[in-house]
């Protein structure tokens, strides 16, 4: 292997490239599904390849193949520079990495149980329990379970020195269940929307879950909602949104709103812009000082934990917003450069045939010192909203909505009647500055988003946010159409 990586770097400056990299990588994933009691899915995928990146004249090359061979190393790093060469005559701005990348070392995510050693039959064993307590429910019209589990192993090398090796491990899975009667659809998750939770963690990771013993519970739960009130229309309110659901809030109204490729016009044609522009780092009030949200890519079982990112640059841990303010991006090498800054480790490539983009680490809003009961008490009228049913959000991540699979009304500091079809709606930093109160480290979790999509052609990245439930003052909640 160390051949074949030097033969790429070298014949890449022999050709005229001023930095080149290349990553070599083996996905292995294994998927299981069971739907309304007969197995619907298992199936086994491998990918091996490799990727050339280089930059000629300062301007990006890539080119990549599943064919681990001299001659076609050859062709691939020679057709990169082509395609830098190219670049170059289209003009812009030159591109500057900052400080060189010097990486080296081996990581691999830590695990007690490879789930790769564990057999099909005991997992699928576990799918089929789930499925036949939520099948016992009546009134459930459909149901299903998943299991999934990626093994990564990646090697890069580039032209400064670098030279890494790590091996990423991630498991999940989860249960979903669809209730239908009196004129309603309604469905309920666990332990997360839509019916998977994932991280970077072995087969315990999915024990854990215990499935069975929430299979019960969500499917009465879904058929409860088809005769549940729904949630009162164009209301001012508080709301306190449950740990699963605020993690995508924070994944779509701040962690795409802080990449920093998307802020500076990168993503404009596709997955849009920025509310957040250079201008407002260091002094703009996204939230109010009970909010404080890190990019890290060292938390497990985050799926944003790694030992390097995808050009080499070490693991670590960034504030993006200290007290309500404004602090920081996610970046890579070249777009922080353009900031005067150096590059946080966030570029991540979905395979060996696609260019790494800036994409989120763990993105997480950190704890703060309530209880969830005591919450609750302190709250004399509200909503309290759990888990993603539906969600949009305009280009610049700035105006959104949300509904959620379930909401129970809170009145004089309880938890009262179930309400159905909840959705709340805001503007995202009148909506931060909004937060009084956030749950303690008790009631925090990371929550795995494994499919979020960027990048043309398309990539979906895995990426991770801690969240703990908060409470959000003068929100307007209604029903949905």
């Amino acid at each position: 292997m160390d051949e074949f990586l030097a033969r790429a770097l070298d014949l890449a400056q022999v050709e005229g490239a001023g930095y080149a990299d290349i990553r070599v990588v083996r996905t292995s994933q294994e998927r299981y599904g069971v739907r309304n009691g007969v197995v619907d899915t298992v199936s086994f995928d491998e990918s091996f390849g490799f990727g050339v990146r280089v930059l000629v004249d300062g301007y990006w090359g890539f080119a990549s193949s599943h064919d681990l061979t001299h001659s076609e190393v050859d062709r691939v790093t020679n057709l990169a520079v082509q395609i830098g060469r190219a670049s170059a005559r289209l003009g812009g701005d030159r591109v500057n990495l900052g400080p060189p990348v010097a990486s080296r070392g081996t990581y691999t995510t830590p695990i007690d149980v490879d789930p790769f050693t564990v057999a099909p039959e005991e997992k699928l064993s576990l799918l089929m329990e789930a499925d036949g307590l939520m099948g016992g429910v009546k009134g459930v019209r459909s149901r299903q379970g998943n299991l999934i589990f990626i093994r990564e192993e990646k090697t890069f090398a580039n032209t400064e020195g670098a030279l890494t090796e790590q091996t990423i491990y991630e498991a999940g899975g989860g249960v979903q269940v669809t209730a239908a009667g009196h004129g309603e659809v309604q469905r309920r998750s666990y332990p997360q929307s839509p019916g998977r939770q994932q991280g970077c963690a072995g087969w315990e990771y999915v024990m854990a879950m215990a499935l069975p013993s929430h299979a019960e519970r969500v499917a009465s739960e879904a058929v409860a909602l088809l005769t549940a009130d729904q949630c009162p229309s164009d209301k001012v309110t508080t709301v306190i949104i449950g740990g699963a659901q605020l993690a995508l809030q924070v994944h779509e109204s701040c962690g795409h709103a802080v990449e920093l490729d998307r802020v500076l016009g990168a993503e404009a044609a596709f997955a849009g812009t920025s509310f957040l522009t250079p201008e407002k780092l260091g002094g703009f009030r996204y939230a109010s000082e009970h909010v404080n949200i890190t990019a890290d890519s060292i938390r497990l079982p985050g799926l944003g934990a790694f030992g390097w990112d995808d050009e080499g640059v070490p693991a670590q841990s960034t504030p993006i917003v200290r007290s309500g303010e404004f602090t920081g991006y996610l970046m890579s090498r070249e777009t922080a450069s353009k900031l005067g800054m150096t590059s946080n480790g966030c570029m991540r490539a979905a395979s060996w045939n696609r260019i790494p983009l800036v994409r989120m680490t763990n993105v997480s809003l950190e704890p703060g010192d309530w209880t969830l009961d005591d919450l609750i008490a302190d709250t004399d009228d509200g909503i309290y909203m759990e888990m993603n049913r539906s969600w949009s959000i305009d280009d610049r991540r700035y105006n959104f909505q949300f509904g959620t699979e379930m909401g129970r009304e809170i009145k004089k500091g309880n938890l009262g009647r179930m309400l159905r079809n909840c959705t709340y709606t805001g503007i995202t930093p009148e909506f931060w500055n909004s937060c009084d109160a956030v749950c303690d480290a008790d009631h925090w979790d990371i929550w795995g988003v494994p499919h979020c999509g960027k990048g043309q052609p398309g990539q979906l990245g895995h990426t991770g946010h801690g969240a703990a439930p908060a409470r959000f003052r003068n929100v307007r909640v209604g029903v949905l159409r």
